[in-house]
């Protein structure tokens, strides 16, 4: 009885706890380690932690120009796909599906798993296959939310996003207060040199940028924001800074509290600190903190399942995956199709391979994008965008993203070389069956007959009203 199509749901409000609860996850809980065991020193480690939380506002601040010239939502995909064209973004649909998105779901949704049973198990481990149980569990009940409604995931992402601050904030008291008592005794010779190896910073930047991933979780909703054109830089600029400002207090406060040696063998860094700064609150702590990968659980499958959406609506994907349910609104058959992907992820994948994994081919992306910024900037110099960042900004952050990837085959090369031959490996498929359009005899009877199945199963249809 109403016309089908996604609506404008997310308010400003909305739009930030979007941007917190993505970028605030697994990754302060778990990249401190990372982070700390690439870069060699605490000092290091503190400067590599500021420079990523820098480099994600410039990366912020030309998605947020990105977001009001292009009024598609779709994020890294439909930028590319407009402004380099069809075969890159292609190339970034494919390893973002096989690759970067499964990848990233299974780390947050291991760090779920591994803190929500952490309190049960201590001071032991917790059973590994216990904790991909949970994981899976966690992450299923996340996918059946974001496939019932858009609003009840979106308040869920909102009602997390306190909860993060909420843990972090019960890790920065502690340790400010500790610090303040005169207990330095960790940051004495900061800045060790003897320890610092350079081919290896790419992977304590890619730890590093991976605790700041999501802020550009606002560019793959851009078709249901309120005021977009208002609400995107306003978001992106006030949840980056809150989460930069977190994100140094929180690593000051581990170190005051805890030593080098104690990050790098605690499997789980923010239940070491508790263990040893608040003994009071050892079982509420790591709640919190899965919580938060809860949160980062559901905002990256609300966004990626826009993704797939507007592939699907460009031509690039099956058509069952541009259509929406026909009472919930929401793209059922998009938000559906990663879970066996994740689950496989989950099953077989350690933490930090994964991490190295799934980073080159997100970062490699990401500098795509922002290289379209300038190439969308020359041809289009009509175009008036309501917000406008310097030039140098695309083309600083440009450099060192693409810069970061280039060392990272020095670094760990053959979890690199994995993740760009499977970038690679979508040449033949787009040539054969995007560009040529070769199919064989009976595919598209087979194709058309299990769309059509399958929108009868699932009460689908196409999006009936143009909303970008």
């Amino acid at each position: 009885e109403e016309a089908i199509f996604l609506r404008k749901k997310i308010t400003l409000l909305r739009a930030f706890s979007l941007l917190i609860g993505s970028m605030v996850g697994s990754g302060i809980f778990i990249s401190p380690k990372g982070v700390l065991k690439n870069s060699g020193s605490v000092g290091f480690s503190l400067v590599v932690w500021f420079s990523c939380g820098l480099l994600s506002m410039f990366g912020a601040l030309c998605y947020a120009e990105l977001g009001t010239r292009i009024t598609k939502s779709g994020g890294h995909y439909i930028y590319i796909l407009e402004t380099l064209g069809p075969l890159p973004s292609f190339l970034f649909l494919w390893a973002e599906f096989f690759a970067i998105r499964p990848a990233n779901s299974a780390v947050v949704s291991l760090a779920f798993g591994r803190y929500l049973l952490e309190p049960f198990f201590a001071p032991c481990a917790a059973p590994v296959p216990a904790v991909k149980l949970v994981s899976l569990l966690g992450y299923y009940t996340v996918l059946t939310l974001n496939s019932w409604s858009v609003t009840w995931s979106a308040r869920l992402q909102t009602a997390l996003s306190v909860v993060k601050l909420l843990a972090l904030a019960l890790i920065i008291v502690p340790g400010m207060m500790l610090l303040a008592q005169g207990h330095t005794e960790n940051f004495q010779d900061a800045f060790d040199r003897q320890s610092l190896v350079l081919d290896k910073l790419p992977l304590a930047f890619y730890a590093g940028m991976f605790a700041y991933s999501g802020w550009f979780q606002t560019s793959f909703v851009r078709e249901e924001l309120v005021k977009p054109e208002r609400n995107i830089p306003l978001a992106v600029i006030v949840s980056v800074i809150t989460v930069i400002v977190g994100y140094m207090l929180t690593n000051v406060s581990y170190y005051t509290v805890l030593g080098t040696e104690d990050v790098l063998a605690s499997p789980a860094v923010a239940v070491s600190f508790v263990q040893r700064a608040f003994k009071s609150l050892i079982s509420v702590v790591p709640v919190l903190v899965a919580l938060s990968c809860f949160g980062t659980m559901n905002g990256g499958i609300f966004t990626f399942s826009r993704t797939l959406f507007v592939a699907s609506r460009e031509g690039q994907w099956p058509p069952l995956f541009s259509m929406i349910h026909i009472r919930r609104h929401t793209p059922l058959p998009a938000v559906m199709l990663m879970f066996p992907l994740v689950t496989a992820m989950v099953c077989i994948g350690d933490i930090y391979h994964l991490l190295n994994f799934f980073s080159f081919s997100r970062w490699l992306f990401i500098g795509l994008a922002t290289l379209g910024l300038i190439v969308h900037r020359h041809r289009h110099p009509e175009l008036r965008s309501p917000f406008k960042v310097p030039l140098f900004v695309p083309v600083s952050f440009t450099i060192i993203c693409l810069f970061t990837v280039a060392m990272s085959f020095y670094s760990d090369p053959v979890n690199i070389s994995i993740g760009c031959t499977i970038v690679l490996s979508g040449f033949p498929v787009y040539y054969l069956i995007i560009h040529r359009q070769i199919f064989f005899p009976f595919f598209p009877t087979l194709s058309d007959y299990l769309t059509h199945k399958l929108q009868l199963l699932l009460e689908v249809v196409q999006q009936e009203i143009k909303t970008y």
